[in-house]
């Protein structure tokens, strides 16, 4: 009798468990968006539109895309995100935290492309800069004494500290006066996006990669590390303060997403790399140099518990959207080709995950 009386116990025990998670579950009728502040315009806007059918408008935070991966990747249900933009492809350690909290069925989604953008005020000479040039008025630490051989491949040289305090000493051709640049936070997708796109390239360039690497470091990681002496301003995850903060100074440049320049072009202008300014055609082709792809990243397992979800992909993936023509075009995204727009509806219809391993 005891025995049945605790079986009984540990079946209603279990009922009453499975009853809250089927509340807490359903606790939630609004979608709950985080991640990249390149990418929340975007999803501001479909969302906005997304509002005035039967679902409630999802509520999207500007957190970054580290951050918004690390709110992603905490858990599964609805105390934590469904959705989390991102300016770049989701890291391997971003998977396995993902994986090691359950987040196991996670869908890509591709919305189009984007040129990061150098930009400064419009009252500002143009200038035109290389990765080299970025790179060396960036770094913490820049390459002295370089010696190659006959095939360009650096064999000597030593890292100094960053000698550079105005644009001209770097190179004659560029501004006279004194560096000072704006950039994302460490937790940005932009920032890591400008790492790979410039300052990987530019210390290259300059001998430094190899420098590093002959020194026995990881030189991907420490061509990345910015000085610390007032040049490089860390400007946070608000993009629309850095645009006042570069109309406000002639001499200051920052870099964020192209959407951005086409929203205030009364206010700033683009620097050229390496000659070429960003355009619609050179970012969707990738002939300008630091163009990239804009995704965000889905939980299937929220599907269907949180109203609306299945219904945003579709609308944020839809022709009237991310095509060629399509609204979010008007405000800077770069479409995808026919065929590879087809391939993320397909993922979508299909709620099609990706491999975490």
């Amino acid at each position: 009798m005891e025995k049945i009386m605790r079986l009984i116990k540990i079946m209603i025990i279990a009922v009453f468990a499975s009853s809250i998670f089927t509340f807490s579950s359903q606790a939630r009728d609004t979608i709950k968006i985080v991640g990249s502040s390149t990418v929340y315009p975007y999803a501001t806007v479909v969302a906005e539109r997304f509002g005035k059918t039967e679902f409630n408008t999802p509520v999207i935070e500007s957190t970054g895309t580290g951050g918004g991966m690390k709110l992603f990747c905490a858990g599964v249900g609805t105390d934590h995100p469904d959705i989390t933009n991102a300016s770049r492809k989701i890291k391997s350690k971003e998977k396995a935290l993902c994986a090691k909290n359950g987040v196991t069925d996670i869908i890509e989604i591709t919305i189009g492309n984007d040129g990061l953008t150098l930009a400064h005020s419009l009252d500002a000479a143009d200038a035109d800069f290389t990765q080299e040039h970025l790179f060396l008025a960036i770094a913490e630490k820049v390459p002295a004494n370089v010696a190659k051989d006959g095939e360009g491949n650096v064999i000597a040289g030593n890292l100094i500290d960053n000698p550079y305090e105005k644009w001209s000493d770097i190179d004659a051709s560029l501004p006279d006066h004194k560096i000072e640049i704006l950039v994302a936070p460490p937790t940005s997708g932009t920032r890591d996006a400008w790492n790979s796109l410039i300052m990987k390239k530019g210390c290259k360039a300059a001998g430094a990669y190899t420098l590093w690497e002959n020194a026995g470091e990881k030189a991907k990681k420490k061509c990345a590390v910015v000085r610390e002496d007032g040049r490089v301003i860390e400007a946070g995850e608000n993009d629309t303060l850095i645009v006042q903060k570069l109309s406000e100074d002639p001499e200051r440049f920052g870099y964020f997403g192209y959407s951005y320049l086409l929203a205030n072009e009364d206010k700033i202008k683009s620097a050229s790399i390496t000659g070429i300014q960003p355009t619609l055609a050179g970012i969707q082709d990738y002939s300008y140099p630091i163009a990239r792809p804009l995704q965000f990243y889905v939980k299937k397992a929220h599907v269907g518990v949180v109203p609306g979800i299945e219904e945003f992909l579709e609308a944020f993936t839809s022709p009237d959207a991310m095509g060629e023509d399509g609204y979010l075009t008007d405000i800077g995204l770069v479409a995808l080709s026919d065929g590879d727009a087809s391939d993320i509806r397909s993922r979508v219809a299909n709620l099609e995950t990706l491999d975490l391993d």
